[in-house]
């Protein structure tokens, strides 16, 4: 499996009532896979996947799996503090029919960086599935070391890419030098998509994607296809949604967003609360800017 291009870090929406609301999944996911997006990541950060239950974590997975139909592979998100735990996710993703697995760093204890090595080790000698790293140290209160992760790409075969949140812009690169060619950086940050493919990053996990997978994805090809112009230009289009959907804790924006479009009910599950009125008339201004409303 080759990772580069924009993938979508799918929301999950919920129901008037709060529960997981099944077609309106589908019919993002449907959105999704006709915009040319290269792959679905259900369960993550921006998947409100710290609060699903676990019927609908698997039916999460279950229904991404049913909609690709193998057209785009499903990356789900596992991650947990008990590496006990996260093995226990990775063998579920995989029997559920997950195409790859999105591997949370351990989150709240706060590992070394051998403990980290030791809890991805694990992770990949569990399953057969290819592993992306998640590094998101602003939720997680780790960082994963670029020698830490260079080692885990040297002793564990399925660990082929990282989803890098950082920040940093040295990381990555520094990530690029001590990694093979083979090896795909994933930017998780939309905003600095571009400058890291321009330091050698693959693409994208994007949050964005929800609501303009097309242009995002376009950014990425471009890029990919030596036309840096073209993708500088995308970039510049979509940044003042990039920053907005960042005005608040992800994914409140998007799925105001999302609600404004009528793709889904803008639901959030509690902790989380509705985007502030405040921020409403900037995201709505911007959506009529690029034309999804």
């Amino acid at each position: 499996m080759k990772f580069e291009g924009c993938y979508v870090a799918l929301t999950t929406p919920f129901d008037d009532h709060g529960r997981f609301d099944e077609a309106a999944f589908r019919r993002l996911i449907v959105r999704q896979i006709k915009s040319g997006i290269r792959g679905l990541v259900p369960c993550g950060s921006t998947g409100e996947a710290a609060t699903l239950t676990h019927d609908e974590y698997r039916r999460a997975i279950e229904i991404a799996c049913d909609e690709s139909r193998g057209d785009v592979p499903v990356i789900a998100g596992i991650g947990s503090s008990a590496t006990w735990k996260a093995l226990e996710s990775a063998r579920e993703a995989e029997s559920l029919g997950a195409d790859a697995l999105l591997a949370l760093a351990p989150y709240y204890n706060k590992p070394t960086q051998e403990g980290l090595y030791q809890y991805f080790r694990s992770i990949a000698r569990e399953s057969r599935l290819p592993i992306v790293v998640y590094n998101i140290p602003g939720r997680t209160g780790v960082n994963i070391s670029p020698k830490t992760l260079s080692r885990l790409v040297k002793d564990c075969p399925t660990i082929v890419a990282v989803k890098e949140a950082s920040g940093s812009l040295d990381q990555v690169s520094e990530i690029i030098s001590l990694t093979p060619s083979g090896f795909s950086v994933l930017s998780g940050d939309d905003s600095l998509t571009l400058p890291m493919m321009a330091v050698g990053a693959k693409g994208v996990v994007s949050v964005a994607a929800n609501v303009t997978p097309k242009l995002m994805q376009a950014m990425c090809a471009a890029f990919l296809a030596n036309n840096p112009s073209k993708a500088r230009s995308l970039h510049l289009k979509l940044f003042p949604l990039m920053r907005a959907l960042f005005l608040e804790t992800n994914p409140i924006p998007v799925k105001a967003a999302l609600g404004m479009m009528g793709l889904c009910r803008p639901h959030l599950r509690p902790p989380l609360t509705p985007l502030s009125a405040e921020h409403r008339p900037a995201l709505n201004s911007i959506l009529r800017t690029l034309k999804q409303l």
